[in-house]
């Protein structure tokens, strides 16, 4: 029996329960020779029958009853499930079953067999924490990848929870995914299936060549090849690195390869082996938004006057990580006027940053403290003159503040002589990898 659509000013409506209950279903029905529920309609032509133009077409409209629920498609306490939460900053064990739907009992009991877990008191933002639940919100199994491969594995026998932490051995499985921005790069990397720590790192590998604040546009695309850890019986998995990105931006492709030197030294390059490392990140946050850009006039929303803004402000909640944008030495770790709190790092004796209207410094951190390019030095806040939470950065050369988005900064040491026929073996292996998915991709998207 063939369904005619519903008209476009109908609506579409949704059961809220998984439970199918006895409704009545009004379709239209047109001639066919499929059945349904019991039901056949059937139609000849005669060999001098008039054309088709002239056979009279009814409409025929009837009730179907859908039939009592059918045991198969009724959700069975008993039935588990397997789910993944990823750790967000800040979050707790506690919260973190809450979003699983885990029950209050299983709750209570889970929280007092691990409160003293080394691996539940180092919870990691971005990694992934997986649990086995039942419909009715049982806990079975929760399995958690912390510290150098171990892992936090609890699971219920009897009623008891029992919990084991452990070292394992991991298998290493190379997975390719494609994507398309449309919205955000984090939805592209969603609905590709790409865990957030690669996605994660796919920002941070092309920091030095692609502002994601700025640059972003709707219609970039990027391929990824990445690694996958399962332990020997597949059960648990985590993500591992990325070996490979392409990531075409605004119609231009930037290409970056995993490579191990002679030495032990590791880093990503380009397919020429030149280095993706640059002396300075692009950016001092993951990912937020530009609210304020290097300006000569700019109209300041607290003095409610026309000044120039020689700095670059980023909107982000309050207690965003900074980063360090380079290598260098604190100088200036505390409050400093219109800047509220405020760090400066020297680089060297060209280059210096300056990061303001922090909330906090980092644990630790003071004059003369060493820093490394990624190192979290503070946090954003809205201290001094600021109308709202965000960080303003600023990258001063001999004392000038300058648009980091204009000057050359330098880079870092490219592969090695003696390694580069082994870093061409790789990439060329790498980049067909990159080509099939890329290829396939587009495809697709046809």
């Amino acid at each position: 029996m063939r369904f005619m659509p519903i008209r476009s000013n109908s609506s579409i409506l949704a059961q809220k329960s998984s439970r199918l209950t006895k409704k009545t279903l009004r379709w239209l029905i047109v001639l066919s020779t499929i059945p349904l529920f019991g039901f056949v309609t059937a139609f000849g032509i005669a060999p001098n029958s008039p054309s088709l133009h002239e056979v009279e077409i009814k409409e025929v409209v009837r009730d179907l009853y859908l039939p009592d629920v059918l045991p198969e498609l009724e959700a069975s306490s008993d039935q588990s499930f397997w789910r993944q939460e990823t750790i967000r900053r800040g979050d707790t064990i506690a919260a973190i079953l809450d979003r699983l739907d885990v029950n209050q009992h299983d709750k209570q009991n889970f929280l007092q067999a691990a409160r003293d877990s080394r691996a539940m008191r180092r919870l990691q933002p971005g990694k992934i924490i997986h649990a086995q639940t039942t419909a009715d919100g049982n806990l079975l199994t929760l399995r958690y990848f912390f510290g150098n491969e171990e892992l936090f594995l609890m699971e219920k026998t009897e009623h008891v929870f029992k919990m084991s932490e452990q070292k394992v051995e991991l298998e290493s499985q190379i997975q390719m995914k494609s994507g398309t921005v449309n919205s955000s790069l984090f939805a592209a990397t969603d609905k590709a299936g790409i865990p957030n720590t690669i996605a994660t790192q796919m920002i941070d590998i092309l920091a030095s060549e692609i502002d994601f604040h700025r640059d972003l546009r709707q219609g970039d695309r990027f391929t990824v090849v990445y690694e996958t850890l399962i332990d020997s019986s597949g059960g648990a998995s985590k993500s591992g690195k990325v070996i490979a990105v392409e990531f075409t931006n605004h119609r231009k492709t930037y290409q970056a390869i995993y490579f191990q030197s002679s030495n032990g030294d590791f880093g990503y390059y380009t397919p020429d082996g030149e280095s993706l490392r640059k002396a300075f990140l692009k950016a001092p946050l993951e990912f937020s938004r530009i609210s304020s850009g290097f300006s000569k006039a700019r109209f300041h929303p607290v003095l409610k006057k026309w000044r120039a803004h020689k700095g670059i402000d980023y909107a982000a909640p309050t207690g965003t990580p900074v980063k360090s944008t380079a290598n260098g030495k604190v100088t200036f770790a505390g409050t400093q006027r219109g800047y509220g709190k405020l760090i400066i790092i020297k680089h060297d004796d060209q280059y210096e940053t300056a990061y303001g209207h922090l909330s906090g410094f980092a644990k630790g951190l003071k004059n003369g403290s060493r820093v490394s390019q990624g190192d979290v030095i503070g946090y954003v806040g809205m201290t001094g003159m600021a109308t709202g939470p965000h960080l303003h950065y600023e990258l001063r050369v001999n004392g000038v503040q300058r648009d980091p988005s204009k000057i050359a900064l330098p880079t870092a040491t490219p592969i090695a002589k003696k390694d580069l026929p082994a870093f061409q073996k790789e990439a060329t292996a790498l980049l067909s990898r990159l080509d099939i998915m890329r290829s396939l991709h587009l495809a697709s998207n046809n």
